[in-house]
């Protein structure tokens, strides 16, 4: 249930450094700890080949350009990125970030999600998606934003799969790589978010998750909280 506005104050600003899950671990992003598997994850012989496409920035095919851009990545607090660790294996297999923060609004972000070719149609990539936005709302946010380029429909799908409701585009938002940007809006509010986080714990549960594959979807897990 939404806090009263009567009694509204604001709410922090993320200041996590680790958030463990299933899967997966959060770890704020160190360039010199996850650097290097982060260049293989994202840059390698096995990266997504259309993993850029839609960011404003990159490929690196260059280490030192790359590390230039983990390192100003690493000194921003908003965006506010994790580096996202297998904890099978250890390995850091991408990054993402809680971005437009505005704690006097209770209004936050989802963003630059990059997500190497292991995590991708993974449980790992729903977990961290899902740890981020249970540690929003856990400090209090109102709205849970997610934003992309709405020609993007690998990004539009994933939105919609995870709980986020449509809002509509933004046209001609912003220009990214010489290119125009049509923006579409996506939000989880507070008062959805119990249903949609139990639809989550509910798909990531070891009943669900079987060595055969996953049991019920993660949609079907979610209307059978509603």
């Amino acid at each position: 249930m939404s806090i009263s506005l009567a009694d509204w104050k604001g709410v922090p600003a993320p200041t996590t450094q680790l958030i463990e899950g299933r899967y997966i671990r959060l770890e704020k992003l160190d360039p010199a700890r996850h650097g290097d598997d982060l260049f293989n994850a994202l840059q390698g012989p096995g990266a997504d080949p259309k993993l850029w496409d839609y960011l404003p920035y990159g490929p690196f095919p260059e280490r030192s350009v790359f590390n230039d851009w983990l390192n100003n990545h690493a000194a921003s607090s908003d965006p506010y990125f994790f580096s996202v660790i297998d904890r099978a294996s250890g390995e850091v297999q991408g990054i993402l970030s809680l971005m437009s923060i505005v704690p006097a609004q209770g209004r936050i972000e989802i963003g630059h999600v990059t997500f190497g070719a292991p995590m991708q149609r993974s449980p790992k990539s729903t977990e961290a998606v899902y740890l981020l936005a249970k540690e929003s709302f856990a400090l209090g946010y109102r709205r849970l934003e997610w934003k992309c380029n709405n020609a993007n429909a690998r990004s539009k799908y994933a939105a919609e799969r995870l709980g986020f409701s449509f809002e509509g585009v933004f046209r001609q938002h912003m220009v990214v790589k010489g290119q125009n940007r049509d923006t579409a809006w996506y939000s989880i509010l507070d008062s959805e978010w119990p249903a949609i986080g139990a639809g989550f714990e509910k798909w990531l549960s070891d009943e669900n998750q079987t060595a055969s594959g996953q049991v019920k979807g993660l949609v079907e897990c979610r209307t059978q909280q509603s």
